[in-house]
C-alpha cells in the first residue's frame, strides 16, 4: 500500500476545504469498500478526509413527513430504524439483504451509494479494465461475465452497480444530497449513478470535492405497499444476481402509482419507466404486469453467458408486483 496523507474533518467546510488542498484524496466514512480497494491496488488515494465526526449520522423527521438519513447513519441503524420499516419498507428490506452483519455495522449511506463495482477484472490490476483504467480494454467482455449487465452497458464497460440500497431509492423517489465548495444540491437517487458510456470511470455525478450528505426519503412514497426481492447465487453474503425494488399503489381498482427498479442489471439501478408508464391507469391484473415487465426488459442485450439474467429478473418483477397488488393473499 502507498503512502498517504490523513485529515480528521471536523466540519463539513473543513472536509471539502482538505479534499481541495489533496489533489487525489479520497473522503473515508465506513471504508468498508474503499479500504479493500486501497489493499488491491485498485485505489491509490493522496490523502483520506476522515468525515466520521461530522454530525451526519441521524434519521430525522421533516415537517412534511419525509425523512433525511445522515451519510453516517450505519447501514444496520437505517435498516432497524422504525418509521423506514414502517414508511418504506423496500428500503430496509434492500438493506438486509445486503452484505453481513458485521459489515452492516460499519457501512454508510453514503458509502453505500458510492461503492464500486464487484467485478473482477476491475478488481484485479492485472487485468486490463476502462473503468480502473480508461482506454485499457474491458477484459469482461470476451471473458468472464456471468454477472454482467445486459442493460444500458457501452462497448467500453459491462459491469454492474452492486448495491442494494440504491435499487430501493431509486424506486421510492429518493433525492440524494451532496456538499461541495459551491454549496449543497440534491440529485433524484434514479440519476446519482451513470450509466457507462464513453466515460466508465465515472460511477457517479458528484463532481471533484463534493460529498454526500444525505439522502430525503419523500413524504409521497411514505407509507405505500413497498418491497424487494434479490436472486443471489447463496442464501447470505452474495451480490443479487437479479434484484427489484417496486412501489405499488392500487386504488378503485387501478394502478395509481408505480416505482420499479431493477438492480443488477447495469452500471446503475434501472429505474422502469417505461414499466411504470404502462401501468399506470391500468387494472393490477396478471397480463398487464406481464405486458409492462416485457417492455421494460425488451431493450435488454444478453452476453455470451448472461441471458438468465432477463427471464430471473422478469420472474422477480412479476412475483413482487403480484404480491403488493393482492396484500394479504397467497401467491
Amino acid at each position: 500500500m502507498k503512502s498517504f496523507a490523513y485529515v480528521r474533518a471536523g466540519s463539513l467546510a473543513e472536509a471539502a476545504d482538505a479534499y481541495a488542498s489533496h489533489p487525489g484524496a479520497r473522503y473515508l466514512g465506513g471504508g468498508t469498500n474503499l479500504v479493500d480497494l486501497m489493499k488491491l491496488g485498485v485505489e491509490q488515494p493522496t490523502a483520506l478526509i476522515d468525515v466520521t465526526r461530522l454530525p451526519l449520522d441521524e434519521v430525522t423527521e421533516l415537517p412534511d413527513g419525509s425523512l433525511r438519513v445522515g451519510a453516517l447513519v450505519r447501514n444496520s441503524d437505517l435498516a432497524a430504524h422504525p418509521r423506514v420499516r414502517d414508511r418504506y419498507p423496500a428500503l430496509s428490506q434492500a438493506l438486509l439483504a445486503g452484505a453481513s452483519g458485521q459489515l452492516r455495522n460499519a457501512a454508510t449511506t453514503g458509502g453505500n451509494l458510492l461503492q464500486r463495482t464487484r467485478c473482477p477484472y476491475f478488481q484485479d490490476v492485472s487485468k486490463p479494465c476502462n473503468k480502473r483504467e480508461p482506454g485499457s480494454g474491458c477484459g469482461a467482455r470476451e471473458g468472464v461475465h456471468r454477472d454482467h449487465a445486459v442493460l444500458g452497458y457501452s462497448e467500453r464497460c459491462i459491469a454492474t452497480h452492486p448495491s442494494d440500497m440504491a435499487v430501493a431509492l431509486a424506486a421510492l423517489d429518493a433525492q440524494v444530497e451532496l456538499y461541495g465548495l459551491a454549496g449543497v444540491r440534491r440529485v433524484h437517487a434514479a440519476d446519482f449513478h451513470r450509466l457507462p458510456g464513453e466515460h466508465p470511470e465515472r460511477d457517479t455525478v458528484v463532481e471533484p470535492g463534493e460529498l454526500v450528505t444525505g439522502v430525503l426519503l419523500p413524504s409521497a412514497t411514505a407509507g405505500l405497499p413497498s418491497a424487494y426481492r434479490k436472486a443471489r447465487d447463496r442464501a447470505s453474503y452474495a451480490f443479487a444476481l437479479a434484484s427489484v425494488a417496486v412501489v405499488l399503489e392500487v386504488a378503485d381498482g387501478v394502478v395509481r402509482h408505480a416505482g420499479i427498479a431493477f438492480g443488477a442489471l447495469a452500471h446503475r439501478p434501472w429505474r422502469a419507466r417505461l414499466a411504470e408508464e404502462a401501468l399506470v391507469g391500468a387494472a393490477p391484473t396478471a397480463a398487464a404486469f406481464e405486458r409492462a415487465v416485457d417492455l421494460e426488459l425488451s431493450a435488454a442485450r444478453p452476453l455470451r453467458d448472461n441471458a438468465y439474467k432477463v427471464p430471473l429478473a422478469r420472474n422477480l418483477a412479476l412475483d413482487v408486483l403480484t404480491r403488493l397488488a393482492r396484500p394479504g393473499e397467497d401467491s
